[in-house]
């Protein structure tokens, strides 16, 4: 009976390490402590900037995504007079990391218990290997359209080694992410 129970524990967490091997999203922000974000009333989309191979259908993405959050939050779209003026920008990297694992054989050493104080052969094996991502961000700036000042700025950041399966899914929760941090909350 505890064997089964052990197995099935460790069958659960094998599935949760597993689903939980996704890219985690970094995200941060900041503004500007003396503006009154509720004077703000319209915004406008504005500049988007890309790097790294995105294309025009995850720029759609992008752009929607961050109107919907706008929007949500109770500001107007206006193209003509916003009072706010909202950027992103995107950029991708190619990295590369250095990985480098040893492995210790055989026995001795003062450390071990079962041997006497001494150095018995030991061998090692370190085996270096490289290891190819990408690093993403997604960077939105909100502007004073009156003054040209950026008033808040929040940043997702992720390294991942494929594109996602759902791209719709990926960039509507990175956004969101994003916005949570934006000082005016969402309207119910």
């Amino acid at each position: 009976m505890k064997k089964i129970s052990i197995n099935s524990f460790l069958l659960i967490a094998t599935i949760a390490l597993i689903s939980s091997c996704g890219p985690t999203l970094k995200v941060s922000s900041d503004y500007d402590r003396s503006a009154d974000f509720t004077a703000y009333k319209t915004f406008s989309m504005y500049d988007l900037k890309t790097t790294g191979g995105v294309n025009q259908l995850n720029k759609d993405r992008i752009t929607k995504y961050i109107k919907a959050e706008m929007k949500n939050r109770g500001f107007k779209e206006n193209n003509s007079n916003p009072d706010l003026m909202v950027n992103a920008v995107t950029v991708i990297k190619d990295k590369r990391s250095l990985v480098a694992r040893s492995d210790f054989y055989g026995y001795g050493g003062f450390y071990r218990p079962y041997t006497y104080w001494r150095a018995a052969p030991a061998s090692a094996n370190t085996t270096v290997s490289t290891y190819e991502y990408k690093d993403g961000s997604l960077v939105i700036d909100v502007v004073d359209a009156k003054t040209r000042k950026m008033i808040w700025e929040g940043t997702a950041n992720a390294q991942f080694d494929r594109k996602p399966q759902n791209p719709e899914e990926a960039i509507s929760k990175t956004v969101s992410k994003i916005m949570e941090e934006f000082p005016v909350t969402l309207k119910k």
